[in-house]
């Protein structure tokens, strides 16, 4: 495969260019094994690469690694390194697994305050405290002026299937059949719901308006926060099939994703989309589709038809999940993406082309 002319911001951006990065990526690595001098031993690569789920799963181990750079590195409910860990965590709570301890590394441009790189260190101890997990390895690089923008934080994760994982897994095989043990974006089938855990698009708008100096609502501050210890509950309720946190891309992504993967439709229903009056008037305003935007503390499942309510139930029992929604349906008769609007028509949701607010995770 060769692509021409030069990588743009757009490649890294959660849509339809970065999906043709990632095309690139993968004719290079197609793991199935690994070297050790003249003898190849085998191991089992359960969820690989080219699934391009939020974690690979190599011999029961979970793993991720997710690179950060946030413009500004300081906003209104988070940092740079609060979102690195948290981001992290999520990719491995997401696919069922307990995250047990992250790598952290660092390339820091040179004249970096000392104030500010332990502003963010303190911010990632207290996020991992949230999240019960240890940072136990890691690195440091110190660049030159112009080679990054002030810091660049790469965090990666491990993880662990626990038991409410295989009781999940068994409590929808009493409904249907399930042949994958994890919870992959390809497990959606005809009849599941779609939930979202709240509010969507309050990290991307309020990181903009914080960037921009627009006024679109003070009191509004991004939803950065680590997800594992709420999945875990909704995995001893069940009927889980299908996790994602929708970071870049948004819902429109991560729906888009769930469906080309699944091969299935899903139909949405907008006024069932929770959204802040806010959010929405600024969305507006700039001529931003409040589906597109970035979130950093809100997980889109799929839930097979007879355990939905119940896990909408211990969802809004939480207070993470308070403002939680059954926002849709999977099914057969259609493909792609479709939204129900408020006035009664339908719409076509695609794959954004990039995130219309660059620069937030």
């Amino acid at each position: 495969m060769v692509m021409k002319g030069s990588i743009k911001l757009e490649h890294g951006a959660g849509g339809e260019g970065m999906h043709e990065l990632l095309k690139l990526v993968l004719t290079y690595f197609n793991f199935n094994g690994m070297m050790r001098g003249n003898n190849r031993v085998q191991i089992d690569v359960e969820v690989p690469l080219n699934a391009l789920d939020d974690s690979a799963v190599v011999d029961s181990i979970v793993f991720t690694t997710d690179s950060h750079t946030v413009k500004p590195l300081f906003f209104p409910g988070g940092d740079i390194g609060s979102l690195a860990i948290a981001g992290t965590v999520n990719d491995i709570a997401v696919m069922g697994a307990e995250p047990l301890c992250l790598s952290a590394a660092f390339v820091i441009e040179e004249g970096f305050p000392f104030s500010d790189f332990e502003r963010i260190l303190e911010s990632m101890k207290e996020t991992c405290e949230e999240a019960g997990v240890s940072i136990v390895t890691g690195d440091t690089k110190v660049v030159e002026k112009g080679a990054v923008e002030k810091i660049v934080v790469n965090t990666s994760a491990m993880g662990k299937r626990t038991e409410a994982l295989e009781r999940n897994m068994r409590e929808v095989r009493k409904y249907r059949k399930l042949d994958a043990n994890w919870l992959i974006d390809s497990n959606l089938r005809d009849g599941d719901k779609i939930i979202v855990s709240g509010y969507l698009g309050d990290h991307g708008v309020a990181l903009l308006s914080f960037r921009e100096g627009f006024e679109f609502d003070t009191e509004l501050k991004s939803d950065i926060t680590p997800l594992n210890k709420l999945i875990h509950e909704l995995l001893e309720v069940g009927g889980v099939v299908a996790m994602k946190d929708p970071t870049r891309g948004g819902l429109a992504n991560t729906l888009n994703e769930f469906s080309e993967k699944s091969n299935v439709g899903i139909l949405i229903e907008e006024d069932k989309i929770p959204i802040r009056e806010s959010v929405r008037s600024a969305c507006e305003m700039l001529g931003i589709d409040p589906l597109e935007i970035g979130n950093e503390g809100k997980v889109v499942m799929g839930v097979v038809n007879e355990k939905a309510d119940e896990v909408l139930e211990a969802l809004r029992r939480t207070e993470k999940g308070k403002d939680a929604s059954i926002i849709g349906s999977v099914t057969n008769e259609l493909k792609g993406v479709v939204m129900k609007t408020r006035v009664g028509g339908r719409r076509i949701v695609e794959t954004p082309i990039s995130d219309p607010v660059p620069r937030i995770c």
